[in-house]
């Protein structure tokens, strides 16, 4: 009889000859041009962040000593949790370790296994684990097609129904149909949720995130969640909205009540991180105006990329061993971009995930322009495989 050990070795051994086999880089200020990071803003870096992080270490420790509902939840949580909640225009916020536990502390709470969650086909692993994980029924829908959404709410026959998305796609860079699911929502009686880990502290007049940006409300976006490890420099989530959802999270979420709370300095970090961005807007308006030029660049080079208008550009290679080429010959040329391959993405739709920050330089990004003008191996038209089923 096989071991559970020997049967994952086996499947190891699977992955290394189907080209999937991951390892993880170890980042140690190499000197490489970085194009792979989510610290959008530039934050993760700021002076000011920085100190407030090693002030509140030496006032509060370095842990929390305990769950939230134990001995964990400190003043500064607390304060966080309440100017997050004013910062995206919410009644309340509750915060997690990270988003992956957010989502699933969600649906664990809202759903049973007789509702429904319509999903696009394109959402973030944790959305789609958090369905497995609650029991729920799950619809999926072709990526970004209303019309699909539309008909799979109509198809679902008893219970509630949860529209799940992505605010910003976190491998393709587009963003979400949103106020168009938001009057799906309202037509059918369904919930809206949106994952805005990518959106918060990029979008909207103060940073605000996806919804800020098309002027959706609490009312019509009943849950919101956006993760802190990406445009706010530093780490964990939060879920936003009304009195009973925070109230219910606080009393049912598993994620949340069986876990450490994050350390009290890190909270403290991060109300100085969303201090930084709400007051330095110019991060959000060089950031754009990095992605402008990035594109311009590319149309000009004639790099083909997936359409974004946000700081994440895909270069759709088509196969692993291409992707794997590209990512090995930009390593050689001082440039960090990784390769994003199978299940991560579709296979067929293996690609280059570039991301921009605020901090980049033109002179920058003319390198890593030049850089994927020469790589080889062009992708052709019969390599294209079709991205959604």
């Amino acid at each position: 009889m096989t071991g559970l050990v020997d049967r994952l070795d086996q499947r190891l051994e699977d992955y290394r000859n189907q080209g999937l086999y991951r390892q993880r880089v170890i980042s140690a200020g190499t000197g490489q041009l970085v194009f792979n990071s989510n610290d959008y803003l530039g934050l993760a870096n700021h002076p000011k962040l920085k100190k407030t992080l090693a002030d509140a270490v030496n006032r509060y420790g370095a842990g929390s000593g305990g769950s939230h509902l134990v001995c964990g939840h400190h003043h500064q949580h607390h304060s966080l949790e309440q100017e997050l909640a004013e910062f995206v225009g919410r009644d309340r916020a509750l915060l997690f370790s990270s988003g992956y536990m957010a989502n699933i502390g969600v649906m664990q709470t809202l759903l049973g296994r007789h509702d429904t969650v319509v999903g696009d086909r394109l959402n973030h692993a944790s959305l789609i684990d958090a369905v497995k994980i609650c029991s729920a029924n799950h619809r999926r829908y072709r990526h970004g097609d209303l019309a699909a959404a539309t008909r799979a709410v109509a198809e679902v026959e008893s219970g509630q129904v949860l529209i799940a998305t992505d605010g910003v796609f976190s491998m393709d860079g587009d963003i979400a149909p949103l106020p168009e699911l938001a009057a799906l929502a309202a037509q059918t009686g369904a919930t809206l949720m949106v994952d805005d880990a990518h959106g918060f502290g990029v979008l909207g007049d103060s940073g605000a995130g996806s919804l800020q940006a098309v002027g959706l409300t609490q009312s019509e976006v009943p849950v919101l969640m956006a993760t802190l490890g990406k445009a706010a420099g530093l780490q964990g989530a939060f879920v936003a909205g009304s009195e009973t959802l925070i109230e219910g999270l606080i009393q049912f979420a598993r994620t949340s009540i069986y876990t450490t709370a994050l350390p009290a300095s890190t909270a403290a970090g991060l109300r100085t991180s969303l201090h930084l961005i709400r007051d330095e807007s110019w991060r959000r308006d060089k950031l754009q105006t990095n992605i402008d030029y990035f594109r311009r660049g590319a149309e000009q080079l004639e790099v083909e990329l997936l359409n974004s208008s946000t700081p994440i550009q895909g270069m759709v290679a088509g196969s692993n061993q291409r992707v794997m080429t590209w990512s090995d010959q930009l390593v050689m040329a001082g440039i960090a971009v990784t390769a994003i391959r199978s299940p991560t993405v579709p296979a067929g739709s293996e690609r280059l995930r570039i991301t921009l920050q605020a901090d980049h330089s033109e002179q920058q990004i003319d390198q890593l322009l030049e850089s994927l003008a020469l790589l080889k191996c062009p992708i052709d038209s019969t390599d294209r495989a079709v991205i959604d089923e």
